[in-house]
């Protein structure tokens, strides 16, 4: 009887090695550029941020990147003494005004734009898209006299009406993009069900459209709050005057107070930063949609 010697043992079979993809490798040019790109972004919002606890003379003796000796919050209260909060109330009202105005027509005209395809309405958009090309500063006499002949001068009207209409074109072409993206389908099952046009509007293009919305909110929002020229040529009293002319209460003949300007900047820039943390996401995705489908 022959015996069989046993066969060798097949050796063990070593896991492959998991080869290092590009993204687990680290990337100091990446790095480098990042950290550039922070002090870039950091360094000024730390140098506004520590001037407004700084004494005017301690500002220009030690620099504006110097940490304050002796914080104070001086500057605030100077800020709310100066009239600050009247300047905010009537920006806000000013912002407030052109937002509602843009948001109506602007809804309304990307919809007929959208939906009529005639040539009335496409010369409509024409008009529209050759806003874009004319600067207010170009036209900024004629809407004067506009507005002192419907007698609207040195009114927070004559600041909400020329800004809403310079910043409708804008929003006209974001809202017609995102509501291009709205399908046909779903306005046939509007219309099977028995939808006419305002239903239509109100229950599918609206709800749909909410990220385009918020966008030229926003957009608007920004136009208003920030505007110069025609606060600075529409308006005189000191009871229609708005944040951005407000600050020159902080400038003299023969100097400045550099850390209260900065302080009045830094109050009047906190309410549109909260609304951009409200409204980001739909800020981003309506702008991403301008281009339609």
């Amino acid at each position: 009887m022959t015996t069989t010697s046993a066969a060798p043992a097949a050796p063990a079979r070593t896991a492959p090695r998991r080869r290092r993809s590009l993204r687990d490798r680290p990337n100091p040019l990446a790095g480098l550029g990042a950290l550039a790109w922070l002090l870039v972004v950091g360094v000024p919002l730390y140098a506004l941020l520590v001037a407004t606890f700084q004494q005017t003379e301690e500002y220009r003796t030690a620099g504006p990147l110097t940490v304050p000796a002796d914080p104070t919050l001086d500057n605030y209260v100077g800020a709310f003494g100066s009239g600050l909060l009247t300047f905010v109330w009537n920006t806000m009202l000013v912002t407030v005004g052109v937002v509602a105005i843009v948001v109506v027509l602007s809804v309304m005209a990307g919809y007929a734009i959208v939906r009529s395809r005639t040539w009335l309405t496409n010369g409509f958009f024409r008009v529209f898209l050759l806003g874009l090309a004319i600067p207010s500063q170009a036209v900024i006499i004629p809407v004067y006299l506009i507005i002192v002949q419907l007698d609207f001068y040195d009114s927070l009207l004559a600041v909400v009406l020329p800004t809403a209409a310079f910043a409708l074109p804008v929003c006209v072409l974001i809202l017609t993009g995102s509501m291009r993206d709205i399908s046909d389908e779903l306005y046939e099952a509007m219309a099977l069900d028995g939808a006419g046009a305002g239903r239509t509007f109100l229950r599918l293009v609206v709800p749909l459209s909410r990220s385009g919305i918020s966008t030229i909110a926003v957009y608007a929002a920004l136009q208003a709050w920030n505007g110069f020229l025609f606060p600075l040529i529409l308006t005189q009293s000191a009871g229609t005057r708005v944040i951005t002319l407000g600050l020159y209460e902080f400038q003299g003949q023969y100097r400045v107070d550099i850390p209260g300007l900065l302080t009045a900047v830094v109050l009047a820039t906190v309410p549109l930063f909260l609304v951009y943390l409200v409204a980001r996401r739909s800020l981003i995705s309506g702008l991403m949609g301008v281009g339609g489908k």
